[in-house]
């Protein structure tokens, strides 16, 4: 079923509440001030059961000026709204700014409810409605029925009933596919229950025994139980006014502006990139730097605004601007917010957020601007396209890049496959990247690969954990890898055992690396078991020393030397020669000695030890006390 929010928005004493009561038959002024006073101070929720049998919450939101702070909580899950205007007394300050604020949260859906018909002449109620029809043209309330009520009478209310169903059909449902999320605007406690919130569910659903994060502290909890209008639920879905029994937390740690969510689900930001409107008929222009109250969910902060293209926005202008703030608040990509002037508070504008955990940037990069624009264009594939440029070489996961994006897992599949198959987007093993970050990366590997190549001539390539951190540094082992394995099918890469090497490189044993090859591998037969240490032998070499090197990393890789240790050589035959011993040793008995090992080769303890320790770190020996057995032969 689907399950919408409806709200009333308005001027004070317009007739909010009583309307609320004589479609819902509640009284949502709660609060013993409220009916003191005959205001409403805080948000209210009823239950309205429409002509067809369905159900509906309605939000009854504070019109009065001092509370416009409450107003904003409420109207950030409203559906459907029933902007009230008294007919005694037309649009009023309240009535323009609500109207304002639900444009800026993104509100489609409305009906004009004119309250108090019984109180004016039919000429004078004609008058109010030419009135409210001219001042709402260019909202998106410009279309919207208009209807004549009475809260005392009755007059009208079947009829406005009949309407709310219509609208109701046509209103889209919450998106329930995305990680539920609520917006905390009560919290309180009840006895042998313990904690309790209140909320809007924006999106998502909860069920029982659910593990949620509280925002923006990050505190665990798990859903113990779950209440719609005071009925026990296993399941609740977005678009329903939800009470959350919260355990394993206090209700200390909670309170108003808090956001419930699945763990994970939410960013944590302290600026993001908006695009941000002013209002036509703002009071004051928004100039770079400003400081202004941020309204999200039922969060409010302060922020610095800054303005990126330009230095100042008008009245009925929209830009782009970076907001920072000094504590974080948990967002996420395509959220309305709207922003109220610091001193004195009245509502200037709002918007969309764009890149909820962007850099700072300088205010006039075009790059930036351009990429702003295409987020904020509501193109899916271009939402896409500006996430994975803003990742760059983070060849961000499906998860990652849907929470970037902004888009729900099932928009991004469909986003992905097409700019897939226009070649704009290459995916890496689950992972993603735009075409252009594939080149910049392939031409990075190519200029180090080429360096390398050209220092090392004589080594098939470089190590893939030495080329992993070159070209990656700070991504997972596995993203590179799905990367040079693309490389290697479209770009020719050549990979070669642990080795990667550029397309045409090939190894070329001139006459100079010959001759240093023909020395070492004579000097080392001389040696036998019992070589030199490294940089005795290759110290004579002199200025060929670094040649010298070179071939005998060759030589190593070729297998035609053996490192017992970095300093410790043999050439292979006498390596060969030196396994024959150890298991001839072991074939007369079970356990072998140091010495009885030395003793056989004819070599001193240093290079007896340096086998036999060589052999431990391969699994071939294992040493027990001073006598070693042999796990498996050595390969020669």
């Amino acid at each position: 079923m689907k399950h919408i929010i409806i709200g009333t928005a308005g001027h004070v004493d317009h007739g909010k509440t009583c309307l609320t009561w004589a479609l819902t038959g509640v009284d949502t002024d709660r609060l013993k001030e409220e009916q003191k006073r005959g205001i409403t101070i805080e948000i209210g929720f009823a239950q309205l059961t429409l002509p067809n049998g369905q159900t509906a919450s309605i939000i009854d939101v504070p019109g009065h000026e001092k509370f416009i702070r409450n107003m904003l909580v409420g109207a950030a899950g409203m559906d459907v709204v029933l902007m009230v205007i008294a007919a005694d007394e037309g649009f009023m300050p309240q009535t323009r700014e609500h109207l304002g604020i639900l444009s800026l949260l993104g509100v489609q859906n409305g009906i004009i409810v004119l309250t108090k018909a019984d109180m004016v002449e039919e000429e004078w109620l004609e008058a109010i409605q030419e009135e409210a029809r001219e001042t709402v043209q260019g909202t998106f309330l410009q279309d919207a029925p208009m209807i004549a009520v009475s809260s005392y009478t009755g007059q009208g209310i079947q009829e406005l009933k009949e309407l709310i169903v219509r609208l109701v059909d046509g209103a889209q449902q919450r998106n329930q596919d995305r990680p539920f999320r609520l917006p905390v605007d009560r919290v309180f406690s009840v006895d042998g229950f313990g904690t309790v919130v209140t909320g809007t569910l924006l999106e998502g659903s909860m069920a029982l025994g659910e593990e949620v994060c509280v925002y923006p502290a990050g505190r665990k909890a798990r859903i113990r139980g779950l209440q719609n209008h005071d009925q026990p639920e296993e399941r609740t879905t977005a678009g329903m006014r939800v009470a959350v029994n919260l355990s394993g937390i206090e209700k200390a740690h909670l309170k108003r502006g808090d956001t419930i969510a699945k763990p994970g689900s939410m960013v944590l930001s302290r600026q993001m990139d908006v695009q941000l409107m002013v209002l036509r008929d703002a009071p004051y222009s928004i100039k770079n730097d400003t400081r202004l109250h941020f309204h999200h969910g039922s969060r409010e902060l302060i922020c610095k605004c800054v303005l990126l293209g330009r230095d100042t926005l008008e009245p009925g202008e929209t830009g782009f601007a970076q907001l920072r703030f000094q504590e974080a608040v948990a967002v996420k990509n395509g959220d309305h917010y709207v922003v109220r002037f610091f001193s004195p508070t009245v509502t200037v504008g709002g918007g969309v957020i764009l890149n909820a955990s962007p850099g700072r940037h300088k205010r006039a990069d075009p790059q930036v601007l351009e990429g702003l624009a295409a987020r904020a264009s509501g193109s899916s594939e271009k939402q896409v396209t500006e996430a994975l440029r803003q990742a760059g070489a983070g060849l961000p996961k499906r998860h990652d890049l849907a929470k970037s994006a902004g888009l729900t897992e099932a928009e991004l599949e469909e986003a992905l496959a097409e700019l897939i198959e226009q070649g704009q987007v290459v995916e890496l093993g689950g992972r993603f990247a735009s075409h252009d970050t594939v080149d910049a990366l392939w031409d990075k590997a190519v200029k180090f690969l080429g360096d390398y190549h050209r220092a090392q001539p004589l080594q098939p390539g470089m190590n893939r954990g030495e080329f992993r951190n070159k070209l990656l540094p700070s991504a997972s082992p596995a993203a590179v890898d799905a990367l040079v394995g693309y490389y290697a099918a479209h770009r020719g890469l050549r990979l070669e055992g642990p080795t990667i090497a550029l397309p045409d490189f090939q190894v070329v044993w001139n006459s100079f690396y010959t001759g240093l090859k023909d020395q070492l591998l004579d000097q080392y037969g001389k040696a036998a078991l019992a070589p030199d240490n490294l940089d005795d032998i290759l110290a004579p070499f002199g200025k060929k020393q670094e040649g010298a090197r070179q071939v005998v990393t060759r030589l190593l890789y070729d297998g035609a030397l053996v490192a017992l240790t970095p300093q410790i050589l043999l050439r292979r035959d006498f390596y060969q020669k030196a396994v024959a011993g150890l298991l001839s040793l072991f074939e007369r008995k079970p356990e072998l000695l140091l010495a009885e090992f030395r003793d056989t080769l004819g070599v001193s303890r240093k290079y007896a030890l340096a086998l036999l320790e060589y052999w431990d770190s391969a699994g071939i020996t294992r040493k027990t006390g001073d006598v070693r057995t042999l796990l498996k032969r050595p390969e020669g």
